[in-house]
């Protein structure tokens, strides 16, 4: 049996159909019918040849989130059943098929079971950026009730979520943002900085006595982390940063007592290592968006497999909210 799937052939290519044979499924692996999948900034850098880090040659199959249902399982699986909705990040890198096609096999460690309350659309949205915003708040920061928390480019794809995410784990939560934003992080509840017009000394000083933040979430990079590290808390605060990736001077941070961390999340897909902590991120995760914690920032357009070409245009330009392609 054969299933259709989008492939790149070249960098910056045009996505073209394709048919491939159905692959046997095995040991702990899933079939998994995709009904949506997400488009992040990253699978628009794989897509231009300038992810390195990815490991994903072209031509390929790209994209790493998904939702969709349970089709067929490995004579192991025990988690899930035919016929369940399920969701995660489950490939697009390291060699591997990517979710812009009909059907999946994945390991099942990477799914968890879908939230009742979203739709497959929404629930496309959530895998990357939750499991990055998870491991830098919960796994390396250990974010908990009483402190305080700043989030760079809270308007942002990992940034949204990460919002939430402190919050329901207690901390009071900033975010830096463009004026023009402002809204959508006062929404998700959190206090907006405008980073263009206060310096990182006064929002230090207006935001926690001077003290600064128990944890920072750099979501942006470059001159962004190295503020980070002059707005952490003496001797006890942690920044965290999944795009870490320049050269940075640590004097600042340890002047100050403070320590860092970095994010990597597709580690668990390259190396095959722990990812299983995937799938309980994402289950953890449905917990928070049935109790109404947790809610993905949508952009506007309805894409079909006949846009997938404007999807990733859309995603290279900058848009507000994540962009699905939905099968």
């Amino acid at each position: 049996m054969k299933f259709k799937a989008w492939r790149v052939e070249s960098p910056d290519g045009e996505f073209r159909e394709v048919e491939f044979l159905r692959p046997a499924v095995e040991g702990n692996q899933v079939l998994v019918r995709i009904s949506a999948s997400g488009v992040n900034p990253l699978d628009t850098k794989i897509r231009a040849g300038k992810a390195a880090h990815a490991q994903q040659p072209l031509p390929a199959v790209l994209g790493l989130d998904m939702a969709g249902t349970v089709e067929k399982l490995g004579q192991d699986v025990t988690a899930f059943a035919v016929g369940d909705e399920v969701y995660g990040m489950v490939g697009g890198v390291g060699g591997q098929q990517g979710t812009l096609a009909e059907c999946i096999v994945v390991d099942a460690d990477l799914l968890a079971h879908k939230p009742k309350s979203l739709t497959m659309r929404e629930c496309a949205a959530l895998p990357l950026s939750t499991i990055t915003a998870w491991e830098g708040l919960a796994d390396r920061g250990k974010v908990h009730a009483g402190q305080k928390v700043l989030i760079h480019a809270g308007a942002g794809g990992v940034g949204h979520v990460a919002i939430q995410i402190a919050l329901a784990f207690g901390a009071e939560v900033f975010a830096t943002v463009s004026p023009d934003k402002k809204k959508i992080v006062e929404d998700f509840g959190a206090t907006p900085i405008d980073y263009r017009a206060t310096s990182v000394e006064e929002y230090v000083a207006a935001y926690t006595d001077g003290k600064g933040f128990d944890i920072i979430y750099d979501t942006v990079g470059g001159g962004t982390l190295d503020a980070s590290f002059a707005a952490v808390r003496r001797y006890t605060g942690h920044v965290v940063s999944c795009l870490g990736w320049g050269s940075h001077t640590l004097a600042t941070l340890s002047f100050r007592g403070g320590t860092y961390s970095g994010v990597f999340t597709l580690l668990p897909l390259l190396t095959g290592e722990g990812r299983a902590h995937h799938g309980e991120i994402l289950t953890q995760a449905a917990a928070l968006v049935e109790a109404g914690k947790l809610r993905p920032l949508l952009n506007d357009r309805h894409l079909s497999t006949a846009e997938i070409d404007t999807a990733y245009a859309l995603v290279a330009a900058g848009p507000l909210g994540k962009v699905v392609v939905e099968l």
